[in-house]
């Protein structure tokens, strides 16, 4: 079998895996959603995902980007196992001094934080409750790095699928009996969970712990918090980015339009964008591995565009099909308003997907400086976009302007990797790309019919002829069949 084979039946491979994960997560979160919505309305989820918004902008600014830098340390020492215990010694130190951190830090400002987020001070008990969440969420993200650097993917999706099963039969409940007041517990009991389970499963792995001194954890965990200290930037800027946002939704519309926003956020990220979520668990560590060969680096990164792309293409036209049945059943009727953002975003995110494999190259060759300028220049046009869309045509605004982002985005990151990485994708894969983006074109135009039975009539045609041609360039890359028969005979094989 050719080493193309070989490659894009990895990215299969990891992507089936934690594909699976995300739509186990998926069903969860709809679950979920579906009580949370019901349970709290609109204005609940503002609360909520203000509450979340400002957990993960604080737990981004003290981790330090640890849970990334982490990662690509341990993948390029997997083959030096002395070296690779003593960095996990030191990351393990490192996370425990940046969770108390965090946890100092949102009860100093608790106060502040909430004058700064609801305007009033009635909210300052839960951001110092919230602060138990920070801990352990820092604490996460240590024994997930770990995980995914040592690309141990099995411990790392049983960790993920075990602690969101657990924590739906946890919050559910508390938002039941409690309301809004169970907003917090919630955060909290989520968080433990996932810290627990984490924890349970990186330990299986047999890792040597090294005594350091405090000296010797700065000395090893050196170059882990350099690079780390340029990601957190890079991260907090993104999140400030994403808040303030949110800020200015819950000023202009009040807290029940910011949690409108966050539910049409959710389904475009989390849902039609489960297959990011999917692909970057295994990705970034594989592409930090080979980041010194350029002709490998080159593959990889078009391997990954390309499964991305057939994957994401009927994932979207179904999503575009569904968009108002699906709101409403996330949700409820009240979430209708947010269809036409939603739309729009999602179309975006098949622009998404390329430009996503392609600026992984300036995290995985460690190029601090580009990496902020790029985050800065990102995240302002991100921001302005966005609040502009919104303060004009309000939800309609708000999937333009993330439609246009993502072209924008894929545009500057292609002139960036080129010139200088030299990283280019070849013109069969843009005749694919123009394929995936007709046939999602044209699924959204149909969205706009009056004619309902025609309309989904069509789209559903659409809906087969993405399906179809997916599976039809798929099987020209990895060979479908013969990789079921391989599968087949090796389950028989086990059975006898």
């Amino acid at each position: 079998m050719s080493e193309t084979h070989n490659s894009y039946r990895q990215i299969l491979k990891s992507t089936s895996l934690f594909g699976g994960v995300q739509i186990v997560n998926i069903v969860i979160s709809i679950i979920r959603s579906k009580f949370v919505a019901i349970l709290v309305g609109p204005l609940g989820m503002g609360i909520a995902g203000l509450l979340n918004s400002t957990l993960n902008v604080v737990s981004e600014i003290t981790k330090l980007g640890l849970d990334t830098s982490a990662v690509k340390e341990i993948a390029l020492l997997n083959n030096d196992k002395e070296k690779l215990h003593r960095i996990i010694s030191a990351l393990r130190r490192i996370i425990w001094f940046t969770g108390l951190l965090s946890l100092v830090f949102s009860i100093t400002f608790s106060s502040f934080l909430s004058q700064l987020i609801f305007g009033n001070t009635d909210y300052t008990w839960s951001f110092i409750w919230i602060s138990i969440a920070l801990l352990f969420k820092q604490l996460t993200c240590g024994e997930i790095a770990i995980l995914q650097g040592l690309r141990n993917l099995k411990y790392l999706a049983k960790s993920n699928v075990y602690a969101s099963l657990l924590g739906i039969f946890v919050v559910v409940p508390l938002y039941y009996f409690f309301r809004i007041n169970g907003i917090v517990p919630a955060i909290i009991v989520s968080t433990i969970l996932s810290y627990l389970f984490s924890k349970y499963f990186s330990s299986k792995i047999k890792i040597k712990q090294v005594k350091l001194s405090n000296r010797q954890v700065f000395l090893e965990g050196r170059s882990m918090l350099k690079l780390g200290f340029m990601l957190s930037i890079r991260s907090s800027i993104t999140l400030i980015s994403a808040y303030a946002i949110q800020i200015f939704i819950s000023h202009e519309g009040g807290a029940a339009q910011v949690g409108l926003y966050l539910a049409g956020f959710v389904i475009i990220n989390s849902y039609v964008g489960i297959i990011f979520n999917a692909m970057q668990t295994d990705y970034f560590p594989r592409l930090a591995s080979i980041v010194n060969d350029a002709e490998q680096l080159r593959n990889t990164v078009l391997h990954q565009a390309v499964i991305a792309l057939l994957i994401i293409t009927p994932i979207i036209n179904i999503f575009l099909t569904v968009a108002p049945i699906a709101i409403e059943l996330l949700y409820s009727k009240e979430f209708l308003l947010i269809t036409v953002f939603v739309s729009w975003g999602m179309l975006g995110t098949l622009f998404k997907a390329v430009s996503w494999s392609m600026g992984y190259v300036i995290l995985a060759k460690g190029d601090s400086n580009l990496f902020i300028k790029t985050a800065i220049l990102f995240n302002s046009m991100f921001l302005i976009m966005l609040i502009l869309g919104y303060y004009f045509y309000g939800f309609l605004g708000l999937g333009v302007a993330f439609f246009v982002y993502y072209i924008l985005h894929l545009i500057i990151i292609k002139m960036i990797t080129f010139y200088k990485y030299e990283l280019y994708f070849d013109k069969s894969f843009n005749w694919l790309f123009i394929i995936s983006l007709l046939m999602c074109c044209v699924t959204f135009a149909l969205s706009f019919m009056s004619i309902t039975k025609l309309k989904y009539g069509l789209m559903s045609l659409m809906v087969v002829i993405s399906i179809t041609f997916t599976l039809y360039e798929l099987n020209n890359r990895i060979n479908i069949k013969a990789l079921l028969q391989k599968i087949l005979k090796s389950k028989n094989g086990q059975n006898t």
